[in-house]
């Protein structure tokens, strides 16, 4: 199987696994239990953790909430912001493209008498910061723009729209999710008041993330229990994992500069090869800001789901930025249309029927490139023969 969905998740480095094993088996303390030593050596690991994650992105380690993923850690960012009392207003701002944990929650905020604006993006995905200078009120409480889009790839100037945030007094977080590990952060220079990041997005273990919440800013925890993570996130820690999460920062923030520049260059000959094949092929997203290793598209008369399943027969595992296959279940038909991602960017609903996207880690090689580009011309011809509409064009 050649791995080419990384940007749902990258294969743990060895490294990180072999930091985690010991907190399973010998220094398995919980880290609350801190006055005996095996509950001591699990909390200075934790804390070490921690010091490792804010170093990677250039905060303090007392402003690092350990969580268990990415959706927890944008949940914990809105609400918990919102939930707070020292927080006023009734207004937020995110963009049409944002992922799911942001959408759905704040779209579910306007039970509790919000309102919500969702900028537009131009056709490549990309946020106007004039748009949000403007759409920015009296009453604006939150503004939340994700780094990086894993469905196209497109890169936000992020840095711009958190100076639009900062100059007008709004908060601002960034779900940084699909750029840790593949974009330089630093919460100093993006202008955020918090940013999410999720360990299995750089080389680490399912089951860790964290949220920054910069230094004054109030949030409240979402959870009753206990005290832990200075009440934020209540609930044990999962200590291995989050020993995990620590050794993968550690190791991003080294060698980044190795494998980036590495990834770059097979994305280049990807995009190039891919756009060399077909005049019914479309890419997506900004060309130039766009994740490392990430290259998305979709073709004419072709269905994402049927690509991704004739690929994955041949040994390719991708992702289609279409409906998931899971959707065939739901309720409302309208679950089964376009992405709103794509229809966001402009791509035309009635020829596009999903897209396909190739995200690359440190792992893949210059063969995975080339096996990708010689059977693609077979694949696509094939699923246009049994095509309906590309018989009829």
């Amino acid at each position: 199987m050649i791995y080419l969905d990384n940007v749902a998740g990258t294969k743990p480095d060895a490294r990180v696994v072999e930091k985690m094993l010991s907190f399973y088996t010998e220094h398995y303390g919980n880290p609350s239990a801190h006055f005996y030593p095996i509950g001591r050596e699990a909390f200075e690991a934790m804390e070490a953790a921690r010091g490792e994650v804010a170093s990677f992105i250039n905060a303090k380690a007392e402003e690092i909430v350990f969580t268990s993923c990415g959706t927890e850690s944008n949940n914990l960012a809105v609400k918990g912001f919102l939930k707070n009392p020292k927080n006023s207003g009734k207004h937020v701002i995110i963009s049409e493209i944002e992922h799911f944990s942001v959408d759905s929650t704040v779209t579910k905020l306007i039970n509790d008498g919000y309102q919500i604006t969702k900028l537009k993006v131009d056709d490549s995905g990309l946020v106007n910061p004039d748009d949000l200078k403007n759409a920015i009120r009296k009453d604006t409480a939150l503004v939340s723009i994700q780094h990086t889009n894993p469905e196209i790839g497109t890169i936000q100037y992020t840095d711009r729209l958190g100076a639009v945030c900062r100059e007008a007094g709004v908060a601002f977080h960034v779900d940084a999710i699909a750029a840790a590990g593949f974009s330089e952060l630093d919460v100093k220079s993006l202008n955020c008041d918090m940013l999410s990041i999720a360990s299995q997005n750089f080389y680490g273990p399912r089951g860790a993330a964290a949220l920054y919440i910069r230094e004054g800013v109030k949030v409240s925890g979402l959870m009753d229990g206990g005290h832990q993570e200075r009440g934020y996130r209540s609930g044990s820690e999962n200590v291995p994992a989050i020993v995990g999460m620590g050794e993968a920062a550690r190791i991003a923030k080294a060698e980044m500069g190795i494998w980036v520049p590495e990834l770059v260059r097979l994305q280049k000959q990807l995009w190039d090869g891919l756009g060399g094949m077909f005049d019914f092929l479309h890419f997506t997203g900004n060309k130039d800001r766009r994740r490392p290793g990430h290259v998305s598209f979709w073709i004419e008369y072709i269905e994402g789901e049927s690509l991704l399943m004739w690929l994955s027969l041949k040994g390719f595992a991708c992702a289609s930025g279409s409906a998931c296959s899971s959707n065939i279940l739901a309720e409302d038909e309208e679950d089964l249309a376009a992405s709103y991602v794509l229809t966001a960017v402009g791509v035309p609903s009635d020829i596009c029927a999903g897209s396909l996207g190739m995200s690359m880690s440190k792992y893949n090689t210059q063969d995975d490139i080339d096996n990708v580009l010689k059977v693609m011309p077979e694949t696509v011809q094939r699923l246009c023969e049994m095509s309906p509409m590309y018989n009829r064009k």
